[in-house]
């Protein structure tokens, strides 16, 4: 009996050693070089990239800051990422317990009349109770290319997380703006309707005494209406505005708490952007579509693994009696063998099979080498929004300021008599129309500045980082 245990332990060590010594069969991942530009085009701040993970606080808005970890912690989106992390970390304890033996029990009692054993009619009874292991030994490395790939699945899925992140801070971000600059708008337009109200009613006057003819009071109802109709327009916005930024938040439609920023409220900044090749390893999404690629090469491994034969050891330890009360005495009976089974003739199903996961793989490469490639662009057009957008900005600045002595100018002079009442509501029409475009290109240039630190990989957080206190 001694011997046979011996026989076994050390069959057992042989197995364990071949399965994990093994050859692995598959392709070794390598990383794809990209072509990386040496710097980008639009980039005239000199020095390393230095982007804070906090950067909405750079916007001097408390309310957005509280609004931004309000999304991270409640929106269903970012929730659905951390369940399909939890996912794929089960999955990684899934496939490794490929790479153990099976053990499981098994008992059994039969009764009978007739004993197969003699042939003849009697009563018969048969107890029997044990242990069993069955082991596919991973010697060509089918489990542990498995496991690369599980393992690789789950770094991706974390990776999205901090990429929907990312994504939810700067969509809040800029869904708060627009919402403030829908309400700067409305106010525009309110205080418009109610100059032009004024402005009507003193046309109206003039007109009914016989100073100003019929054509001047038509033309102050015209301008009139014109602002009566971008209140209701502005009004819409601004709740279709706080549906959105509600829904981000993780909560029902509703009002949004937040504070007039200002037309001026510019943010100033030099970003160190860095070098293109240091954006690439700080963008999520690049580093998301790494991990796919290399989790479906090792897909490749597990499936030249099929192409040759499955070994698999298993054994049985247990005892049998007929006699239910002594079935321990007779001393414990086992078993152990091992197998070997192979593909011969598939047609080429196993081929194809290879071919099949190579194809996806070349799929995923491309699809890393696009993402790079986008990752580009959206930093070239990020920079060069925010250069232009300043330069907009000081333009339009301009012009509401000549808009605004131009409208009161021509108020003078239509007072005085010396102008019709047409350029007055030109000016008037112009300065209405040079204020809610100040406001707009502020908030795009606001927009400008999320939209870069997102391009660049800046500004994601591990939700566990933000959770409320």
């Amino acid at each position: 009996m001694k011997n046979k245990t011996k026989i076994i332990f050390i069959i057992w060590c042989a197995v364990t050693m071949m399965s994990v010594t093994g050859c692995m069969v598959g392709p070794k991942f390598a990383a794809p070089k990209t072509d990386a530009p040496d710097q980008f085009r639009y980039d005239v701040v000199v020095g390393d990239s230095t982007i804070n993970t906090e950067w909405f606080e750079l916007m001097n808005d408390p309310i957005l800051t509280e609004l931004i970890k309000t999304a991270i912690n409640n929106n269903k989106n970012v929730l659905m990422a951390a369940s399909r992390i939890e996912q794929s970390r089960a999955f990684l304890g899934f496939t490794k317990a490929d790479m153990l033996p099976s053990i499981g029990y098994a008992g059994s009692t039969d009764f009978s009349n007739f004993n197969q054993n003699t042939g003849t009619k009697t009563d018969f009874e048969m107890y029997s109770a044990g242990a069993s292991l069955s082991w596919e030994i991973d010697f060509w490395g089918k489990f542990r290319r498995g496991n690369e790939a599980a393992r690789a699945e789950l770094v991706a899925d974390e990776f999205a997380q901090h990429w929907i992140i990312l994504n939810l801070m700067a969509e809040v971000a800029t869904n708060y703006f627009a919402l403030v600059d829908f309400d700067r708008r409305l106010a525009i337009s309110e205080r418009t309707l109610e100059s032009r109200n004024a402005s009507m009613d003193i046309i109206y006057q003039r007109f009914e005494k016989g100073i100003a003819p019929e054509l001047d009071y038509n033309q102050a109802q015209i301008q009139q209406a014109i602002a009566a109709q971008a209140v209701p327009f502005f009004k819409r916005q601004v709740a279709i505005a706080e549906n959105s930024l509600s829904i981000l938040l993780g909560q029902n439609p509703g009002e949004i708490t937040r504070k007039d920023l200002g037309v001026g409220h510019i943010v100033e900044m030099d970003i160190p952007v860095g070098l293109p090749s240091d954006i690439l390893i700080r963008r999520p999404d690049v580093q998301e579509a790494m991990q796919t690629l290399k989790a479906q090469n090792a897909r490749i491994g597990v499936a030249q693994a099929m192409r040759f034969p499955s070994i698999s050891l298993t054994g049985l330890l247990g005892a049998v009696s007929n006699d239910l009360t002594t079935i321990g005495d007779n001393g414990a009976i086992y078993q152990v063998s091992g197998g070997l089974l192979g593909p011969i003739f598939q047609f080429g199903k196993n081929k194809r099979r290879v071919e099949i996961e190579k194809e996806k793989t070349n799929q995923m490469r491309l699809n890393y080498e696009q993402t790079v490639l986008t990752t580009f662009q959206e930093v070239e057009n990020a920079l060069v929004s925010v250069a232009t957008y300043n330069m907009e900005y000081e333009a339009i600045n301009n012009q509401q300021k000549a808009a605004e002595n131009a409208a009161r100018l021509s108020s003078q002079r239509y007072d005085g008599g010396v102008t019709s009442y047409l350029e007055v509501l030109d000016s008037e029409r112009t300065l209405f129309q040079s204020e809610l475009s100040a406001s707009e290109v502020n908030k795009q240039k606001l927009e400008a500045y999320i939209n870069l630190y997102k391009a660049l990989g800046g500004g994601w957080i591990i939700p566990d980082e933000l959770k409320e206190e």
